[in-house]
């Protein structure tokens, strides 16, 4: 939003949109191809869960449905997991993987793990930070006001922590949940952990191009600062 006219900007933006885009697609690949693959338990994303929860040591995590297509999450404040449709009634090899990710989250949660209470932590933090952030670094840009673009890179950093803690917890989950599926008996077929492992590697690439792209942004917020002075 700062650098239409600025080269430096552009050398920025353009890596991180070709980074997101190459991630976005090899997710949708690895999803449109391991969901049309049955997994060796003929399971549904429900019932795989309901599997896990029984037999995972899971305690209390409950199921519900989310509207949309690869929406699947884990809420913490409920300790939920929702499934999207076609996860939760499809017995395929990527409706296990994504189920089997969002269960490691309540495994972590569960279990307490450091990370995910550090990314917990700065949830509040994280839902003004950005818009603070621009506000204010446009502001310094705009009013050549002393100080203003520099608070503004320490708001944006808080984005870039929370991005950046983002993926051990998200690599964390996926490395739960396959395990979960082997020590559990789900895991049946070389497709089963192959496939599984595709669409979790795939996925956890957005979180890492999505981390890229906050860092460079900062970088380049830097810069700006510093040709400011």
């Amino acid at each position: 939003m700062f650098g239409y006219f600025d080269p430096l900007y552009m050398l920025i933006l353009i890596p991180a949109i070709l980074l997101s885009l190459v991630a976005q697609g090899l997710v949708s690949s690895a999803f449109a191809r391991w969901s049309r693959v049955r997994n060796g338990a003929g399971l549904t994303g429900v019932q795989v869960a309901e599997y896990l929860i029984r037999n995972a040591g899971l305690q209390g995590v409950g199921l519900e449905g989310t509207p949309g297509v690869r929406t699947d999450h884990y809420d913490p404040a409920s300790h939920t997991v929702r499934m999207s449709q076609d996860v939760a009634s499809v017995p395929s090899v990527a409706s296990m993987a994504v189920v089997a990710h969002e269960l490691g989250h309540a495994q972590q949660h569960q279990e307490r793990s450091v990370l995910i209470a550090m990314r917990n932590f700065l949830v509040p933090a994280m839902q003004i930070s950005p818009t603070v952030s621009y506000m204010l670094i446009l502001a310094g840009l705009l009013l050549n006001i002393a100080g203003l673009i520099e608070l503004g890179i320490i708001f944006y950093g808080v984005v870039v922590v929370f991005m950046v803690l983002t993926l051990p917890v998200e690599f964390d989950a996926s490395r739960r949940g396959l395990k979960m599926l082997r020590d559990t008996g789900l895991m049946q077929t070389t497709d089963d952990a192959s496939g599984a492992r595709s669409v979790l590697t795939a996925a956890a690439l957005t979180y890492v191009a999505a981390a890229v792209t906050a860092i460079l942004n900062l970088l380049y917020y830097i810069s700006l600062a510093n040709r400011r002075r």
